[in-house]
């Protein structure tokens, strides 16, 4: 008599981009641990760009870029001190050059952002917890878990198209870091500190400890994760709240 067949508990995966997209929101583990087995990056990069490039080109269809420039032209001393015929030269090229510099922002900003995060998280689990984790899966760990800033980019859609476009500051269109909240006469190392402090940002790290943990679970825990994320991040605004004072 034969024996019977084997059934393999093995469940495919059959996760796609779409369903991951939800489930790092709602189901954080199982699904980084579903993209530490296949993992995918373009669609959550692409969203992101696709939303910037429409937060922009909806901003500066509405008029806001005058508005925008005056009021950080306000408070510049140097600014105010030009002879009125170079204020209007000046006010004109940033009419005319600001918005295709923003648009290219948008892709370029986020791709190469992306990359390089991506590239030094590997390097630290890697070279000092002693993970083996390859770049693919570091760059979808990162891309998934800027899920929440795609939340932000949806807000922000909806506050430029909605919104008085003459009170919208494009660089901080959804008032969700301590930067928001000082005046516009603070010193700008003061508000590149506080504008650091970032609803979003803190919650992309708590995604992204989860993946890695998830990708590396015999060398990382979420707690330990979560320290060599805020560990480098803390580098980051040292070192840009460092430059900001030194060239402002």
């Amino acid at each position: 008599m034969s024996s019977p067949a084997v059934v393999s508990a093995e469940v495919p995966d059959q996760s796609n981009s779409v369903s991951r997209l939800f489930g790092v929101l709602f189901s954080p583990k199982a699904t980084f641990e579903s993209i530490a087995r296949r993992p995918t990056w373009a669609l959550p990069l692409v969203l992101g760009i696709v939303l910037s490039i429409a937060v922009v080109w909806i901003f500066g269809h509405r008029g806001g870029w005058p508005g925008y420039f005056e009021r950080q032209t306000a408070n510049n001393t140097r600014f105010q001190q030009m002879p009125a015929d170079q204020q209007q030269r000046v006010m004109e090229a940033q009419l005319k050059y600001a918005p295709p510099i923003a648009l290219a922002s948008a892709v370029i900003v986020l791709i190469l952002a992306a990359l390089l995060i991506a590239a030094v998280l590997m390097g630290v689990f890697n070279g000092v917890a002693g993970t083996k984790i390859g770049f693919k899966n570091s760059l979808a760990i990162v891309t998934y878990g800027g899920v929440p800033g795609l939340i932000g980019g949806i807000l922000g859609l909806l506050i430029v198209s909605l919104k008085d476009i003459s009170s919208v500051d494009i660089q901080n269109i959804v008032a969700s870091n301590a930067g928001a909240f000082l005046p516009s006469t603070s010193a700008r190392w003061m508000i590149s500190l506080f504008s650091s402090i970032d609803v979003f940002t803190f919650w992309t790290f708590i995604l992204m400890a989860i993946g890695f943990s998830a990708a590396a679970p015999k060398k990382l825990s979420f707690g330990k994760a979560l320290a060599y994320i805020v560990a480098v991040w803390l580098v980051w605004v040292i070192v840009k709240v460092g430059l900001t004072a030194a060239f402002t």
